[in-house]
């Protein structure tokens, strides 16, 4: 049997449940712990790993990401 939408199929109440959705305010849910910890690494990861680099790597990964957009392009 196939699988019936949930979306109602009058365009009055498939608006009225698109507003009731957007302007509901039930707290999202919480992110994992993993999620949460991936995170906070990627903010700080590029100036941590910036700061570890010796500035011919800094150049170096400079050159290469700069090579990568124009090609792109």
């Amino acid at each position: 049997m196939a699988k019936r939408s949930k979306k109602p199929a009058d365009l009055n109440r498939l608006a009225a449940a698109i507003v009731d959705h957007a302007t509901s305010e039930e707290a999202p849910e919480p992110e994992s712990q993993h999620s949460e910890a991936g995170r906070a690494g990627g903010l700080k990861g590029g100036k941590v790993r910036a700061e570890r680099m010796t500035q011919e790597e800094r150049s170096a990964a400079a050159r290469r990401a700069a090579k990568t957009r124009w090609d792109n392009a």
